[in-house]
Formats: C-alpha cells, structure tokens, sequence
C-alpha cells in the first residue's frame, strides 16, 4: 500500500471516530423512537427499493411515529391518519415548510415557487392566486368542455387504431392526452400530438425534471456534497429547467407579441391570461418570473 492510499484510509477513520464522537456528545433532542442509526449513513440502508413499504413495517415495531437518520438530517415519520391529521391541520403552521431539495437551490426555485417557501407573506400571495384561479370551482368547471374535447380526441385515436389493426401505446397515448389538458388550460395551445417525435421530446423532459426533484439524492442527506454533487443531479436539473423554461418564456413571449398586434379581439380564457393581466396590474404582486414557476407548480 503507498502512501496516498495509507493517507486517505487514515483520514477516512479519522472522519468517523470523529463523527461517531461527535454524535455521542451532541445534546439529543426530545424525538420519537426510531430504529438505531448506523454510523454516517443512518437509517439510510433501511428504507430498501420500497421505502413506503419499510416504513410500513418500521412503525410496527416503532410505532406511528419514529425518528430515523438519513444521513446527517433528523426525520420523522408519521404513519398513522389520526396523528397526520393533526400534524395537517392543527400544526401546520409550525410544520409547514418543506425540506428543499439541493436541486432546486440551483436555480432559484426554492425561493419563488410556492411548494418550497416557507410560510410568510409570499407564500399567502402565491396560494392565493392558485386558490382563486388555478383550483377554483370556477375554473375547473369552465374547462370541462376541453377535458371533453381531449377525450374525444383520444377517443378518436384509439378508434382509428382499432379500425387500422395498429397497436395502441396506452401509456403514450394517456401521457400525450393529459400534457394536451394541461397545456390548453394554461396556454390554449395542443403541446403535441399523439405519437409525434416532439410529443416523446417533450414529455421526456417533463418526466425527468419531476423524477429528479423525487430521486435520493447523496447531497440532500449529507449537505456538504452540495458542491461536489456526486451524482450529477444539480447539473442535470440546471439542463431541464433550463429547457422547461425556454418553452414557457417563448410561449410568455409570443402572447405578448400576439396581444401588443391584436385590436379589439377578444381575450384568451386561460390562466396565462390571467396572470399576465395581474402582473400589468401589480408586476410585485406577479411578475413574469412567478409565472414560470407557477406553471412548474401546475
């Protein structure tokens, strides 16, 4: 063995004697029961391919609600309704805000978007909007006829399938359908079309943008990798933010432009709409940034 390598072993047993010395002396605070932590990792090994079915098992023998350690952060589990409830309802003040993931630090999201801002003045304002535009009765029950529409059309697709002999690609089909809904709610445009290379493009991006905001990520459980980021996470979201953005500035900008042209013809009933016509009225309030990251949020 040479030296480099006699050196690193060193400073890696070092680093935990550290660690496990430090853990022992540190002040525990008043948390619930868990199963015991292994050195650095924690609870980490235990939550498996499947952590909602560990946690499941766990709380048998921990109760509704435990104390695991994943990695250097504190977490507790509730499993039991009663106790969710509470923890929804009662406490949700004091419980309220979000673990933010290191990706969503990198550009920004966490201090505009609704889903990771703590409970503050902003975040009322943003809630706000989606209650009354974005969730209301009003609006869902507006957009009943082009949910209709959409089906119909995937009706019409899986009719001419059918009629051809052609195999049906549900989940395609399905995903196509719902960005489709999504879109003309928001835009009043089609993204794609079922089966189309950019309708695979688009949707592909979408996904991967949501599946890494949900992937166990080594810099979330030990924030001293943040600016390593070992597995590539930060610079992947960096790449699909930065795609799901472009599209939703120039769909910004070509309503802008068509709006700037168009006289005396009648406005589009979507939420773009609305939210531009708010941030002309008030741009602190809602301003173009917040538009983008509410339509993440959507």
């Amino acid at each position: 063995m040479d030296f480099l390598h006699l050196f690193l072993l060193l400073c890696t047993l070092l680093g935990t004697c550290f660690y496990v010395l430090k853990s022992f002396l540190r002040p525990r605070p008043n948390l619930p029961p868990g199963p015991p932590p292994l050195p650095i990792i924690g609870n980490i090994l235990q939550l498996g391919e499947n952590p909602h079915q560990s946690l499941a098992k766990l709380s048998k023998n921990y109760g509704p609600i435990m104390h695991l350690k994943l990695g250097s952060l504190d977490t507790v589990v509730v499993s039991s309704p009663e106790l969710a409830k509470q923890v929804l309802q009662k406490h949700d003040q004091v419980l309220s805000s979000r673990f933010q993931p290191a990706v969503s630090a990198a550009s920004g999201h966490n201090t505009v978007s609704l889903v990771w801002l703590p409970t503050g003045d902003r975040w009322r304002v943003l809630r706000k909007i989606c209650k009354d535009q974005l969730f209301s009765l009003q609006r869902l029950d507006s957009s009943q006829g082009l949910r209709r529409e959409k089906l119909k059309k995937l009706h019409d697709y899986v009719q001419n399938c059918c009629d051809s002999c052609r195999v049906v690609d549900i989940a395609e089909a399905a995903s196509t359908t719902l960005l489709n809904i999504f879109s003309a709610s928001l835009f009043s445009v089609d993204f794609s079309q079922i089966g189309s290379d950019r309708s695979h493009e688009l949707k592909e991006t979408l996904h991967n943008f949501v599946e890494l905001l949900g992937a166990p990520n080594l810099a979330d459980y030990f924030p001293i990798l943040k600016p390593v980021d070992p597995q590539g996470f930060t610079r992947k979201w960096m790449s699909y933010f930065g795609e799901v953005s472009r599209i939703f500035n120039d769909i910004i900008d070509q309503r802008l432009e068509s709006q700037s042209h168009a006289t005396g013809s009648k406005p589009r009933n979507d939420l773009l709409e609305d939210w531009l016509d708010m941030s002309r009225r008030n741009e602190s309030e809602l301003n173009r940034n917040d538009i983008i990251h509410l339509f993440l949020v959507s």
